[in-house]
């Protein structure tokens, strides 16, 4: 299968505007007769429903969680990047294009990565309308402050809860929708397959939460917005019950996923405590702003961190990034903290932390202004550690986070399979092999409220001259029965570990060979070991309770058996990658300083997998930079 991308003609300022001119339209009597599904309600699918059922559209929304406003978009803290420039800095679209472009290792689209940049300045005139409370200078000017893998001020914020803001602006306007009639909401309910009639997604089945009972929906297009799939790593930053489910369903009936192994690590979480932990909590990279990041220069000291002199601290950014420093993308601070804790300078109990430390900035702009800027996150910082940052600096770790992989889409956004679109986290397009901090609000954002909108007419327009699909057709009966058997099979299991204990396994093995560094030998390893698990899994898993009742367990164990297929893809699309490039790091591709040794001779390209049967197969998008040529991914 050939992959098209579907990039316009023309300039690259001009091929969003080009796309635009020459797309189909729907007049608003004949959107009343058109049917969509959006899966998920963060910033991407609530953005999406919302202006969808603006435009006349039948809109149904399902999330998993009890209310909209619990997606975890609200977990993106930091801020919102937008080329406005209005710090006067030198920023412009073009240069946020280039940040992004080069953030990524050169591994995105061209194309699809400029109109990120380009939409990014209408987007925040669009959430000041909605009332979201920006940080401002005293004379009313929206302030910026800076983010990682940028020399520029883009990012927008609320001190640090902006996703939430942000979320409370989506879900007014999806609620606004609700009531209206225009939306009907399907809280509690979790995707378990797609339906394909005739090559076309047509519809869904999904499992009730409450009440056990699976259910279908039909509709002439289905949208997914289910966000990532980090939590393959069972330790991560993300929500306990964010999966991967929806994505790997699509991918199995003929979604390709596109760059699996492209997976972010954040480097300012907490410090893992014990084995019985369930996740990791994510200080915002904001705080790398102000902060600065160091460990001891003396190996396993165990002194406090305020009776270490100055001189006796490896401030280590600053050492080898002089040019960026403390604002290093994510996937070098991470690698340069790992290279440290492995190295015999951890701090913390475990010795498996570094030190962010607020002591010069506070001497330089006050407490006050500091509380200002971060108020809530030293707030949570003390409630989870008992530790005032003000007084002391704070411990951070590494910590698997963001998914810049995902189903494969095309300029339209849409997947490989004709009415299937995948917008925000779910979907690879604009971030390449690393995603610069800031820009994932922006994207989930863009693709809800800009893009989708004006690009899923030109598949709808064709489906007003077809048959709209009804639930009784075969095709649904037939993946009813397929998730009705899976759900029968981990159920009949009935061994004696839980799922939390496979669960932890396949997290350890993720970790330990496919996260923040990679080798050949490693992978292979990983690949037979994770096969093991799934046997010992379809063996040995003890699921209690039943299918018809509230079954956390069960939604876990479901979950689960799809994120041990994925980590096997994870692995073997790691694999297939001889070189570093962004969050992909193989050691045997590194310079004599540990830097990232690209191959763009031989890898610039998308990696694509289509499922077949679980023998997974090789497509590739090739990347082409006409504005841009690769170079070296410097920030020292």
């Amino acid at each position: 299968m050939k992959l098209d991308a579907k990039v316009p003609e023309g300039r690259l300022e001009d091929k969003w505007r080009n796309y635009q001119v020459q797309s189909q339209l729907i007049n608003p009597a004949n959107k009343k007769k058109l049917n969509v599904i959006v899966v998920g309600s963060g910033l991407a699918g609530a953005g999406a429903a919302s202006t969808l059922a603006e435009l006349g559209y039948d809109v149904k929304c399902f999330c998993y969680q009890d209310s909209a406003r619990r997606a975890h978009s609200v977990a993106a803290q930091g801020g919102i990047n937008a080329a406005k420039n209005y710090q006067h800095d030198g920023d412009s679209v073009w240069r946020m294009f280039h940040d992004t472009l080069k953030g990524g290792d050169f591994r995105s689209r061209e194309a699809n990565t400029y109109r990120l940049a380009e939409l990014s300045a209408p987007l925040i005139d669009h959430y000041v309308q909605q009332g979201v409370p920006f940080a401002r200078e005293y004379g009313g000017t929206l302030v910026n402050r800076s983010f990682g893998g940028v020399q520029v001020q883009r990012t927008f914020y609320a001190r640090g809860q902006t996703g939430q803001q942000l979320l409370m602006a989506a879900y007014a306007q999806l609620y606004k929708m609700v009531r209206a009639k225009k939306v009907e909401m399907f809280p509690r309910s979790e995707m378990l397959d797609l339906v394909v009639i005739n090559g076309n997604a047509k519809g869904i089945v999904v499992r009730d939460l409450i009440t056990g009972e699976l259910k279908r929906y039909a509709a002439d297009a289905v949208v997914l917005a289910t966000g990532g799939y980090s939590r393959v790593f069972r330790l991560s930053t993300l929500a306990i019950g964010c999966n991967g489910s929806a994505l790997w369903k699509a991918h199995k009936k003929g979604a390709f996923f596109a760059a699996p192994s492209f997976t972010q690590i954040h480097p300012t979480a907490l410090p893992q405590s014990s084995e019985a932990q369930s996740k990791l909590t994510l200080m915002s990279e904001s705080l790398r702003n102000d902060g600065r990041i160091w460990v001891p220069k003396q190996q396993g000291d165990t002194r406090k961190a305020n009776d270490i002199p100055e001189h006796e601290r490896d401030y280590y950014l600053e050492r080898r990034y002089p040019s960026f420093g403390n604002l290093a993308p994510r996937d070098i601070a991470s690698r340069a903290a790992k290279e440290r804790i492995d190295a015999g300078y951890g701090v913390g109990r475990l010795k498996n932390a570094v030190y962010l430390d607020f002591r010069h900035a506070i001497e330089k702009f006050g407490i006050q202004t500091i509380k200002d800027r971060y108020g809530n996150l030293f707030a949570m910082y003390k409630k989870i550690t008992g530790i005032d940052a003000y007084q002391e600096p704070m411990q951070i770790s590494p910590a698997a986070h963001f998914s810049m992989g995902g189903l494969w889409v095309d300029y339209e956004l849409m997947t490989t399979i004709p009415g299937l679109y995948a917008v925000g986290e779910c979907n690879f397009s604009d971030h390449g092999a690393n995603r610069l901090g800031a820009n994932s609000l922006l994207q989930a954002s863009v693709d809800g409220y800009f893009i989708l909108p004006n690009t899923i007419n030109n598949y709808l327009a064709n489906a007003l001259r077809e048959d709209h699909p009804t639930t009784e057709h075969p095709a649904f009966e037939e993946a009813e029965n397929e998730v009705r058997s899976s759900i029968n099979r981990v159920l009949a299991v009935n061994g004696t570990k839980t799922v939390d204990h496979f669960h932890r396994e396949l997290g350890k093995i993720m970790w330990q060979e496919c996260a923040m560094s990679r080798n050949k030998e490693g992978l292979q390893k990983a690949i037979e070991q994770i096969k093991t698990v799934r046997d010992a899994f379809w063996n040995d898993v003890k699921v209690t309770g039943s299918s018809n009742e509230l079954n956390t367990e069960l939604e876990k164990a479901l979950r689960l058996a799809d994120f041990i297929e994925l980590g096997i893809l994870m692995c073997t699309d790691a694999l297939q990658r001889d070189e570093s490039c962004g969050a992909h790091f193989r050691e045997e591709f590194q310079t004599a300083d540990g830097e990232a040794v690209r191959v763009d001779e031989d890898y610039s390209y998308v990696s694509a997998w289509e499922y077949n049967a679980g023998d997974f197969k090789l497509h590739k998008e090739a990347l082409a930079f006409e504005y841009i040529q690769p170079s070296v991914r410097s920030y020292k």
